[in-house]
């Protein structure tokens, strides 16, 4: 019996098995607990100017640096915790990228405390309607909420990452046409 293998979205490497286990059971996935939202907007920041399988595959290195993105420790970090992070040869050494991620922290716990959760806060925008669209890297939710956080004081999350952000957590399903995963939102 001759198997063929699955078509993905064009941007999965298929030979990177973490990269097709994040397509196949994470990416597009509506996940909207709060340890989750905080850990996909650290990594998506990271990701400017890279490609996210770079951040991908520094994922777990990521978790224990970041103290398992407990962000109660997180927004704690002072130069003592730069400083190691920026010597830390598995993850992103960015020193503004690092900077941004626990200012960035502590605005995120803002958010959540202003709103009852971060969650409640993107629902403010999205109304809880799921958008359905590919071959897109902005749309007008992703400018909203990118200006938004910007003018709370985040940096890092311009429209292009907060659009991969909510792609990445289910609020824009974003599969190709092509790909199994496919569906149209009907």
């Amino acid at each position: 019996m001759i198997m063929t293998e699955k078509k993905r979205c064009r941007w999965c490497n298929p030979k990177n098995p973490l990269y097709v286990e994040y397509h196949d059971s994470e990416w597009c996935v509506a996940r909207y607990d709060e340890q989750y939202l905080y850990e996909m907007l650290i990594l998506e920041s990271f990701q400017a100017g890279l490609s996210w399988e770079c951040v991908l595959n520094k994922r777990e290195s990521f978790r224990k640096a970041y103290d398992g993105f407990d962000i109660d420790r997180v927004i704690c970090y002072g130069t003592e915790k730069v400083d190691e992070l920026m010597n830390n040869k598995e993850i992103i050494r960015n020193r503004r990228k690092i900077e941004a991620s626990i200012k960035n922290s502590r605005i995120f716990k803002a958010i959540a405390d202003e709103y009852g959760s971060f969650y409640s806060y993107l629902r403010g925008f999205t109304n809880d309607i799921r958008i359905y669209e590919s071959d897109r890297t902005t749309n007008e939710l992703s400018d909203a909420i990118s200006k938004d956080l910007r003018e709370r004081g985040m940096t890092f999350v311009g429209s292009v990452i907060i659009y991969s952000y909510l792609q990445a957590i289910g609020v824009i399903y974003s599969h190709d046409r092509e790909c199994y995963l496919y569906k149209d939102g009907i």
